[in-house]
């Protein structure tokens, strides 16, 4: 059996060495030494044999991987074989990946491509191999089976895989619905602004850029977890942009938009319209996730122009520097990149169906396989849960916004040198930046690695207060504080370089950690950048940018078909 492993290994990573190469490139021939080969056969037949003998024995326990923890696999041996050597043959996968002969990035296309097949051929993944599975639809009568297959057809019309049960939400009244008004709009953006809910606000406003391959309202789901309310709560007067998702079918389509109509008619046209509101010449601004790089990007073209509209910064889970994209790096190559060109360069959309599969895939169990399981082979109803409600509420991208992005930032990684980039004939400089910058990356983030997000500190000038917060890319960043979960790490001096050395790890083995949210550390440190109070004002716009309709405008209640 272990003969058996390898050479399907070598064939394995022949054809995915091949896929990876460009096409004027010979692929590299990947090899694995003998005597490391030999080591791992060694040790998957020890493995095999202690396996078999507890099966014949009777003594095999249940592996601990939760797939199969449910009791029906004690008592149903020849499925708790099946799982072991399913367990077994991964991990002897992946331990040859890894002796691989081979460079970083062909080890990273094996690992990530090995992960979706080892996950897909699961035995928790079918009815002959799953006896919870089967226990269930006996118990049920079938009943189960006609609800799975049921569940099976509603997705099948869907084009998806139903994460959550999406008919308890809606937008505007339990997500997306802290309370506020539309005061500008144009073909790229809707500009909310938010009612105060103190008596007095800071004088400086927050304007918050959410990232524009998602929705905005993952920052506003519901007021329990509502990053925008809370932020309210505190004082402070918020407008927030929300994109436009463009379809096929619209009469005005922005389809040939830019990654430069972004940053002008986007995030400056939404700042100068913030500040024109609340009075002030500068303004405080926040950036999640993509919508950082674009708050940076152009607030260096504002710098550009001679501009300083920003006073103080946020950047969360936001990378400016492309070195180190984690998991998304499998994806990026250059005939990828001509690919895309080709197909979106000069117009058309990058569909938020095709996006939202990606993501998926990064996390295949838990985002794919598990709802399979549940959906379709055990015919239960996936419960409701408000940030999975968002997660299927995709949005489309102009294609030249895309293509153009992708290229210059995960392919070039040009952003960060200066003046690589121009926008309308302005060199972009991040080392231009020098206001007072908040960033916070996520330590579990697979999307955006934290040491990525720490990145930022060598390209921005202005004093950093860095801050790393528990969990992943979302969950780390929605975590509010009357939850009292989690934990983040931030040094407790002063923002200042000398907190941010060069190595992200000495950051962290100076850090001290504190339980629960970092959003009272990061509004104490808003406060400080945000001036002196003032009584708030009840009417949202002014003469010149009139209330539109109530939040949270039409915009975002645009699903993608």
């Amino acid at each position: 059996m272990g003969s058996t492993i390898a050479q399907g290994f070598i064939i394995y990573v022949g054809v995915e060495n091949m896929s990876a190469s460009y096409p004027a490139q010979l692929p590299a021939p990947v090899t694995l030494a003998p005597d490391k080969l030999a080591r791992i056969q060694a040790e998957f037949s020890q493995e095999w044999l202690r396996i078999a003998s507890g099966a014949q024995l009777g003594t095999l326990e249940k592996p601990a991987d939760r797939r199969f923890s449910g009791k029906a696999w004690e008592s149903n041996t020849g499925c708790l074989l099946a799982a072991h050597a399913y367990l077994l043959s991964g991990k002897v996968i992946n331990q040859m990946i890894d002796a691989a002969q081979a460079s970083e990035p062909v080890r990273q296309r094996l690992r990530f491509t090995a992960m979706q097949w080892l996950e897909a051929v699961s035995p928790s993944n079918f009815l002959a191999t799953n006896p919870d599975v089967q226990r269930t639809l006996l118990e049920s009568n079938g009943e189960s089976l006609r609800l799975g297959l049921q569940n099976l057809l509603v997705d099948f019309r869907k084009g998806r895989v139903s994460q959550t049960d999406e008919s308890h939400f809606e937008i505007g009244k339990n997500v997306a619905n802290t309370e506020g008004a539309v005061v500008f709009q144009n073909p790229i953006m809707q500009l909310i602004q938010y009612t105060p809910l103190t008596d007095n606000v800071h004088r400086k406003p927050l304007l918050i850029v959410p990232p524009c391959i998602n929705k905005y309202y993952i920052l506003d789901l519901q007021p329990e977890n509502s990053f925008v309310r809370h932020a309210i709560e505190q004082g402070f007067t918020v407008f927030l942009i929300s994109w436009r998702n463009p379809q096929a079918s619209d009469a005005d389509p922005i389809d040939t938009a830019t990654w430069g109509d972004y940053l002008q008619h986007g995030v400056l046209q939404a700042i100068d319209v913030a500040a024109d509101i609340s009075g002030q010449d500068q303004i405080n601004a926040l950036g999640f996730c993509v919508g950082g790089t674009l708050l940076a990007s152009a607030l260096a073209l504002a710098r550009a122009q001679g501009k300083e509209p920003v006073s103080a910064l946020t950047l969360l889970t936001t990378l400016l520097d492309f070195e180190d994209t984690g998991v998304l790096e499998v994806f990026v190559d250059e005939l990828h990149a001509q690919v895309r060109d080709r197909q979106l360069g000069k117009g058309g959309l990058m569909a938020a169906r095709e996006l939202g599969t990606t993501f998926s895939f990064l996390r295949p169990n838990e985002l794919v396989w598990n709802y399979v399981v549940n959906n379709y082979l055990k015919g239960e109803a996936p419960p409701a849960f408000d940030l999975l409600f968002w997660n299927a509420d995709g949005t489309n991208l102009p294609g030249p916004f895309f293509t153009w992005y992708f290229r210059n930032t995960y392919l070039e990684n040009n952003l960060k040198v200066p003046g690589r980039i121009t926008v309308d004939g302005y060199p972009l400089d991040l080392g231009t930046l020098a206001m007072p910058t908040y960033i916070f990356g996520s330590r579990e983030d697979h999307i955006v690695p934290w040491q990525a997000a720490y990145a930022s500190t060598k390209l921005l000038r202005g004093p950093i207060r860095f801050l790393l917060g528990a969990s992943g890319h979302i969950a780390g960043v929605i975590n509010h504080p009357a939850k009292k979960r989690r934990s983040y790490w931030v040094h407790d001096a002063n923002d200042s370089h000398s907190a941010t050395p060069a190595d992200p790890q000495d950051w962290l083995d100076a850090a001290a950690e504190h339980p629960g949210s970092w959003w009272p550390d990061w509004s104490a440190w808003l406060a400080s950048h945000s001036g002196n109070m003032v009584a708030a004002r009840r009417k949202l716009g002014n003469d010149d940018y009139a209330v539109l309709q109530p939040a949270p405008g039409d915009y975002v209640k645009v699903r993608t078909v």
